[in-house]
């Protein structure tokens, strides 16, 4: 196994999915759910 310096670390480049792109699905998701229970159970403001 070969020992990597601070400097090779930095050069990887990985095929992960960043924070950004999970927090805008998770946003997705949430309104979509919303919408949908907007749509079959709609509410009065009180």
């Amino acid at each position: 196994m070969k020992n990597l310096t601070n400097e090779e670390l930095k050069n990887i480049d990985g095929g992960g999915v960043n924070v950004g792109l999970w927090v805008g699905i998770a946003a997705g998701v949430t309104f979509l759910i919303g919408l949908i229970d907007g749509i079959i159970r709609p509410l009065k403001c009180n």
